[in-house]
């Protein structure tokens, strides 16, 4: 796919907490999971990727959202993977980045959501990627969250 088929969208929240960022992951991922997409969340590290894990399990009392850690040896049976660094996935429709930089596969996806908080570390990393994203000839949308 060339960055012309990309879509991105950035979903600004008013919140200051880093756990607003995860929480606003978890219900995209849950919407996009029922309209029956394939969602890779990309995190900034292990351990985020680990507290990203748990909260799918926890972020709504009757919620399900069938996900898995990717593993780079082995296709994923789950619809949701998640995963960081020089992790990629393979056949996915939606990439939720919460890491602070683009990943280099960015260009794979027809979707792209990045999740800003109110944090000024988070909303600095946001411009820096909303930069990139329009140097390489993409218009980012973008969704204010109160």
């Amino acid at each position: 796919m060339t960055d012309a088929g990309v879509k991105v969208s950035f979903y600004v929240l008013a919140a200051q907490e880093p756990v607003a960022r995860l929480n606003y992951a978890c219900r995209l991922t849950e919407k996009a999971y029922k309209l029956s997409q394939r969602i890779h969340l990309h995190t900034s590290d292990r351990a985020e990727a680990e507290a990203m894990d748990r909260m799918l399990w926890t972020f709504r009392q009757g919620s399900f959202v069938p996900h898995e850690r990717l593993d780079p040896a082995r296709l994923p049976a789950a619809p949701v993977t998640i995963g960081s660094g020089t992790d990629e996935p393979a056949d996915v429709d939606l990439l939720i980045n919460l890491a602070a930089e683009v990943p280099a596969f960015y260009q794979r996806f027809a979707r792209i959501a990045e999740i800003i908080d109110g944090n000024a570390e988070c909303r600095e990393a946001g411009r820096n990627r909303h930069r990139f994203y329009r140097q390489h000839s993409l218009e980012p949308e973008t969704h204010q969250i109160g």
